[in-house]
């Protein structure tokens, strides 16, 4: 098997295990709700990842370290909005709906006319998730808002990620960048959940969670940043959307209307698009 076929791979296995993750999290919701399950999530993701990594071993600058609790915040803030977000709407909408905060990001770093297009049919996918014509099926606004800030920190998290990555290890930068994120959350937590965040009997699920939506998919992500051009790996990840729907059918059995799969394939076609069209060539690790 050739590096790159394993690389794509690798990725696509990535991809199925983080919308699993997110499957088993939201199974989670009547338990201790999405507050609950984001800081188990990210608690654990911490834990795995700070083993992994050992990131006090690297010495870092105060700006460096500055930048890194951004960093975090940025990472807990996306994992608890998406969180709430998947409380009352569909796996599929809702990661569609936070792939509009790359698109952004993209869109403003190029500033070229065609992206401006893919921007905008991004917006025309997300107006057609809207319940506002006679045809839409109805779909909880609050969640879209939700999933709409989750992809506004995704899109502040790519941006300083960059540049935590810029000058820190990369395992080093996620590991101390989700244990940001984990205190960042854990006063919520503790705050609406309390002692059954500490329910032994949920404590599986919660690691299951953060292995299958941290620590697992992102090793495999590794592999393909270091194997695969920039545009081959965007595109892999622009139909993560399609797999969110396909997951949450089969494990969560949600059905979504005729008109929520065409604003999903909205999106996905914006994402493609926007990788396409970009003139960029360097290899993702380079910005990652």
């Amino acid at each position: 098997m050739s590096r790159t076929l394993l690389a794509v791979l690798a990725v696509l296995v990535a991809m199925v295990s983080f919308q699993t993750g997110a499957s088993l999290a939201k199974q989670l919701f009547p338990l201790i709700g999405p507050v609950g399950t984001t800081t188990l999530r990210l608690g654990f993701g911490a834990m795995i990842l700070c083993a992994i990594w050992r990131p006090w071993r690297q010495k870092l600058t105060r700006a460096e370290l500055r930048t890194i609790a951004i960093y975090g915040m940025a990472m807990g803030g996306m994992n608890l909005c998406f969180y709430i977000a998947l409380k009352t709407i569909p796996l599929g909408i809702g990661v569609a709906v936070e792939f509009t905060g790359p698109l952004v990001v993209a869109v403003i770093a190029s500033r070229r006319t065609i992206d401006f297009v893919w921007a905008a049919l991004a917006a025309a996918g997300i107006v057609l998730i809207l319940p506002i014509f006679r045809a839409s099926p109805a779909v909880d606004l609050h969640g879209v808002l939700w999933a709409l800030l989750a992809g506004a920190c995704w899109g502040a998290y790519i941006l300083v990620g960059q540049r935590a990555g810029a000058s820190v290890h990369g395992g080093t930068a996620t590991a101390l960048g989700m244990a940001t994120g984990a205190l960042f959350v854990l006063p919520f937590g503790v705050a609406i959940v309390g002692k059954p965040l500490l329910n032994p009997a949920i404590l599986p699920i919660g690691i299951g969670v953060a292995i299958l939506s941290g620590a697992f998919p992102y090793s495999l992500e590794m592999i393909g940043l270091k194997h695969l051009p920039a545009h081959t790996f965007g595109v892999l990840m622009s139909v993560e959307p399609a797999l969110g729907a396909v997951i949450g059918r089969i494990l969560l059995q949600e059905r979504l209307a005729l008109l929520q799969v065409a604003a999903i394939a909205c999106v996905i076609a914006a994402s493609v698009g926007s990788t396409l069209s970009s003139r960029r060539a360097a290899p993702v690790s380079d910005v990652a």
